[in-house]
């Protein structure tokens, strides 16, 4: 057992260490990377073309949820190719002068990694088209009629975008990636080796119940996987447990407020809402996001996905309502049928009595 010093966990600037080991996490090549074996082994093989060829990989457009391993593909991509990556962001570039400063300065082969590409500017969006097919950008120099076009080559260099929401790209943008992969949440085994291998970088000592536990609890997302159990090392050390089982492991997540089927403190509060103030629902999104105490795209983009794939949740035309799962996690008495719930809702019925089960 480490003999470092628990108050030290606290301190307001994480530790060399610390960050040392939150990048030792990602895997530095595919054949380390866990799950999504599809998109995996169709990347494999476009890497393999390309260095049989000698030439630039082809754009890769990688889309999915967040925290399933875009950013650290776009990095195996440039590992794997030899070459140098450089990262960016769509909310970064704002303006097509932006992106030129990016695009002159590549090197040849170089791969450029943009994150949230669908929220480039549309200047940025038509500029990069012509760099992706042709290797060139036309720089605009002056305004008016006096304005003239400067063509600027580029080196063949490597484009990698990702996406959370890919409905967003314009469609010639998105027909210019040679290769498109979409990222799926994990199973629970997956995640189970997403953490024995995160565990054994922080020098941890879990059982096989420990990770299964901790796994059941991540949502499918390895970034939650590797942050919870962070946080059961964190709560490990404080209470001098050498050794995490599934006992340890549901303590420390309770600690955290993470439940058994993932769900976190908004998550509950969001169903809570709709199922004692609200009776069920239908209720609109603002007024839902009001009782919670949160902004409207916090609720619509953090809590309802998870909610709804987990079958908590539904989005109805008229608001969103309880589903009877809901009601049972929360330990509360569902109503004896949808239809009646509604009505009951429309109607005020005083029958409507939810007590615990």
């Amino acid at each position: 057992m480490s003999t470092e010093d628990p108050r030290e966990l606290v301190g307001t600037a994480p530790a060399a260490e610390e960050k040392a080991l939150e990048a030792a996490l990602r895997p530095k090549s595919l054949q380390d990377f866990v799950g999504q074996s599809t998109v995996r082994g169709q990347l494999s093989l476009v890497l393999e073309s390309s260095r049989l060829r000698g030439a630039a990989a082809d754009h890769v457009l990688l889309s999915g949820p967040p925290g399933l391993g875009k950013t650290t593909l776009a990095m195996i991509i440039a590992g794997e190719m030899n070459a140098a990556l450089r990262i960016t962001s769509g909310p970064a570039i704002q303006h097509a002068g932006d992106l030129a400063a990016i695009l002159s300065s590549l090197t040849d082969g170089e791969v450029l990694f943009i994150d949230e590409i669908h929220r480039m500017s549309r200047p940025a969006e038509e500029m990069l088209y012509m760099a992706m097919e042709d290797f060139r950008v036309d720089i605009i120099v002056g305004k008016g009629a006096g304005a003239t076009s400067i063509p600027l080559e580029l080196p063949p260099f490597t484009l990698v975008g990702a996406t959370t929401r890919a409905g967003l790209l314009p469609g010639p943008l998105r027909d210019r990636f040679g290769f498109t992969g979409h990222l799926e949440y994990y199973s629970a085994d997956e995640l189970e080796r997403v953490l024995r291998r995160s565990a054994g970088m922080l020098d941890m000592q879990v059982d096989d119940a420990g990770f299964a536990e901790i796994a059941t609890r991540s949502r499918g997302t390895p970034r939650i996987a590797n942050r919870l159990l962070r946080r059961v090392r964190d709560w490990a050390l404080v209470h001098g447990v050498p050794l995490v089982d599934r006992e340890a492991a549901g303590q420390a997540l309770d600690t955290y407020e993470v439940d058994r089927r993932g769900l976190d403190r908004l998550d509950r509060a969001v169903l809570h809402a709709l199922c004692t103030t609200f009776r069920g629902g239908p209720v609109g999104l603002s007024t839902l996001a009001i009782l919670v105490g949160e902004e409207t795209e916090t609720v619509e983009t953090v809590a309802e996905p998870y909610l709804v794939r987990e079958g908590l949740l539904a989005r109805t035309p008229r608001g969103r309502i309880a589903t009877e799962g809901a009601w049972r996690h929360l330990g509360l008495k569902p109503p004896e049928s949808a239809d009646s719930g509604r009505e009951a809702v429309s109607s005020g019925d005083p029958r409507w009595d939810l007590g615990d089960s």
